[in-house]
């Protein structure tokens, strides 16, 4: 009985190492000054103008992709103020429009509003990445949930970037979705 007790112990110790580290990892993110120097240099105003393509996935939690679509998106600005609309087209036939008004505060630093957006998005661009933090009323079937997003851009060359986003909800990431968008070129 003893060593069962003892076993049992030992089990219940590593298991909640496991959590707990999983816990610590899991709610880390990458420091956007880690970009620091990196080239191309992301800047929205520059890559987001004119027609552009995008294709992604959505995962699970348990990286099982769950859907995939298209955009179509026409990105055009005056001054400082930008305006991005996307146009979704799901695996399934569902159809999603999203309007973005960003405004460039300088310095690589961004704020966004759309349709579906709690509030303000914020952005930040360091060297070849940008992140974006934001809420979100994300649509589920009949239901819409309230998540945040954890949304990196990464340009990979001029006419080429790579977007992953976390979907957080009670801390926890539920799903992430991988886009790959690409200027149309005239």
């Amino acid at each position: 009985m003893r060593l069962l007790s003892t076993l049992v112990n030992r089990v219940v110790k590593l298991l909640f190492a496991a959590v707990a580290l999983s816990l610590v990892t899991g709610c880390s993110s990458s420091d956007i000054n880690d970009y620091q120097g990196t080239t191309p240099n992301l800047d929205l105003k520059t890559f987001f103008d004119g027609k552009l393509t995008a294709h992604g996935t959505v995962q699970d939690f348990s990286g099982k992709v769950t859907r995939r679509f298209t955009v179509e998106m026409l990105a055009s600005w005056q001054g400082n103020q930008g305006e991005i609309k996307e146009w979704f087209i799901y695996d399934d036939g569902e159809k999603q429009i999203r309007i973005w008004n960003i405004t460039d505060l300088g310095n690589g630093n961004y704020i966004g509003t759309a349709n579906d957006i709690l509030g303000q998005a914020k952005g930040q661009a360091v060297g070849m990445a940008l992140q974006w933090q934001y809420e979100m009323l994300l649509p589920v079937d009949d239901t819409e949930y309230q998540v945040a997003f954890d949304d990196w851009m990464f340009l990979v060359d001029e006419n080429t970037i790579i977007n992953r986003s976390d979907i957080i909800k009670f801390g926890v990431t539920v799903a992430e979705v991988t886009l790959v968008i690409n200027k149309v070129n005239n």
